[in-house]
């Protein structure tokens, strides 16, 4: 027996030396910068040359003024209204897509390759696109005048549809007086906490780019179903309707979580595509978590600032992703 477990022993050695040297990367390169970029967003006035680590009057003083900051404020309204309406467009999307090609015979092929084509675009050359698509003076607004939609729009409402868009600076149903009798210390927000109309076509540009990502995962749950599950549905005469309300759709919902669960980690960090389609927007209607990092330390030269933001940014991926990866954890060993 102590023969046996020396053997185990011996075979587990290689494999752990063979991983030694990405564990001690990975422990630099990510840990330990974190552990760094913490202590920086504690700091009053760190630079890289000026190595200053001593702290503010009040320890967590950085994080206060960035809870306080009507643009971050903005950000993180914005990140939770694009991340919302972003997985929801997505998701569902990407669910009718797989559902429709899954059910073609001669044209599935072109069709799948069609749909997932834009996710194989990069974020620059959408935003870029999606700009002239929704730009006020052409794009959009020139089909709807062509179509008669915008002549309709006058009919009903007196004055014809043309959306400002990207260079709009409303905010649709602010929330604001609502927080403030729910929340305690709700009087602190600035920003209003609504729907920013900017931010539509963004999160518009964004589905498009990755509903083609959605629909490939639901294509892969959906051929996973056994085939004595469909042929058992096919005998009580469950078809078409029936059979995705109550067999397939169900399958998938393990297949939906991992999708949402990669769908928000990207909303959550996203930058290029934002910032080549409007940037921070009027009065940052279309502003993002990264992009505050970016200006906060490479314009503004605020490391401490920029620091704290980006372990903000940390903390909202961690909240998503590690239940998602103990629970699979915990799955795998049952």
């Amino acid at each position: 027996m102590a023969t046996i477990n020396k053997r185990r022993k011996f075979r587990f050695k290689p494999a752990t030396v063979a991983l030694l040297p990405s564990f001690i990367l990975v422990f630099i390169f990510v840990y330990i910068f974190i552990a760094y970029t913490i202590r920086i967003s504690f700091s009053k006035n760190w630079m890289p040359g000026l190595q200053d680590f001593s702290l503010p009057e009040k320890w967590y003083g950085t994080y206060q003024e960035l809870f306080t900051n009507f643009r971050f404020q903005a950000d993180i309204r914005n990140t939770i209204i694009f991340t919302i309406l972003f997985l929801a467009i997505s998701v569902v999307a990407g669910l009718f897509l797989a559902i429709a090609v899954s059910n073609m015979s001669k044209s599935k092929v072109f069709f799948r390759n069609l749909f997932i084509m834009p996710y194989a675009v990069s974020f620059i050359v959408t935003g870029v696109i999606w700009r002239w698509i929704f730009n006020p003076v052409s794009g959009v607004n020139l089909l709807f005048k062509y179509t008669g939609v915008s002549g309709l729009y006058e009919k009903a409402f007196g004055s014809p549809l043309e959306p400002d868009w990207m260079t709009s600076p409303t905010v649709w149903g602010n929330v604001n007086g609502l927080l403030e009798k729910l929340i305690p210390g709700g009087d602190v927000l600035q920003a209003q906490m609504g729907i920013p109309v900017a931010l539509l076509p963004v999160i518009f540009a964004a589905s498009w780019q990755l509903c083609g990502f959605a629909m490939a995962m639901f294509l892969a749950g959906l051929s996973a179903i056994p085939h004595e599950l469909r042929e058992a549905a096919a005998i009580d005469r469950a078809s078409g309707f029936r059979y995705y309300r109550s067999i397939a759709i169900p399958s998938l919902i393990p297949m939906a979580v991992t999708c949402a669960v990669i769908l928000t980690s990207t909303s959550l960090k996203i930058f290029d595509l934002i910032y080549a389609m409007s940037g921070s927007g009027i009065g940052f209607s279309t502003d993002m978590p990264g992009i505050y990092v970016y200006e906060s330390m490479y314009k503004a030269l605020r490391y401490p600032l920029g620091a704290a933001a980006s372990i903000v940014m940390l903390v909202l991926v961690c909240v998503v992703v590690l239940p998602y990866l103990l629970r699979f954890n915990k799955g795998t060993e049952e």
